[in-house]
């Protein structure tokens, strides 16, 4: 369930099947008098329209049944609801919710005509809020997708460090100072300094350097630990593999930035 505003009106947004559904219950609410979702319903070029979407999208769309609904439409005493309209013809395009959440929704290619039919500012505003709200899913879905990447790379990383550098007879604190050398090999070779070191620069600041880096930085760095896994199963040595990976992130970093990079080169 997501929530859209669209000229003070709050409307919900639920998905169905995979599909966006959005509230005309709630649309409603923005149009001025006492209007009901059967008027717009019971309009001609609405079942045109939703006819022919049905038509496209639903193999399964009744449509002899929708013809006699259609040709009813131009009766006075032609009235017919959501949930008639859908248990006669099957139609996917309109769905009739109870509960918490109730009300009716459409498709949202039906969704946008209904917001016409409020207004034509009102069709423009609740598109621009749905492609805002579709903006920020997927820019959700990247971060939860790079953090995901950035867990399996963590894994294979610390999983490197303990079967090749952690003898076992090392305590639990032993082995964290290992894993934290092997951590500030990255922020060395990523940042040119220590977890530690960045900490004494910015004493202001929670949290630690990876927290502050920005998200090309963070794709650079899931890389660099798997790179480092590898590196240390093929037995190079830490300073080896510091050079090594300080190169890889400068030249990841210009890739990622258009060349707009001013890391240096460790020696």
């Amino acid at each position: 369930m997501a929530k859209i505003t669209v000229k003070d009106t709050e409307v919900n947004v639920v998905k169905v099947k995979g599909e966006d559904y959005i509230c005309l219950t709630d649309m409603l609410r923005a149009k001025d008098g006492d209007f009901f979702i059967t008027d717009w319903l019971r309009n001609r070029n609405t079942l045109e329209f939703i006819g022919i979407w049905e038509k496209v999208y639903n193999s399964n769309f009744n449509y002899g049944e929708f013809a006699i609904i259609r040709n009813q439409s131009g009766l006075n005493s032609f009235k017919i609801s959501v949930k008639e309209f859908v248990a006669r013809t099957n139609a996917v395009s309109l769905q009739a919710k109870a509960g918490r959440y109730g009300g009716t929704y459409a498709h949202k290619d039906i969704a946008f005509e209904f917001a016409m039919w409020i207004s034509p500012e009102f069709k423009v505003y609740i598109v621009k809020e749905f492609q805002r709200l579709k903006s920020e899913e997927q820019r959700l879905i990247g971060w939860s997708a790079k953090r995901e990447l950035s867990k399996i790379n963590y894994r294979i990383h610390t999983d490197a460090i303990k079967q090749n550098l952690i003898p076992e007879e090392v305590t639990h604190a032993q082995a964290s100072i290992i894993y934290a050398n092997e951590a500030d090999v990255l922020n060395v070779a990523m940042f040119g300094v220590t977890a530690k070191q960045w900490c004494r620069v910015h004493p202001d600041l929670k949290g630690n350097i990876r927290d502050y880096a920005s998200i090309n930085e963070l794709i650079c760095l899931s890389n660099m630990e798997n790179l480092n896994a590898v590196f240390i199963e093929q037995g190079i040595s830490q300073p080896e593999r510091l050079i090594k990976l300080n190169q890889i992130a400068i030249h990841q970093m210009s890739v990622l930035e258009n060349n707009d990079n001013d890391r240096k080169l460790l020696k």
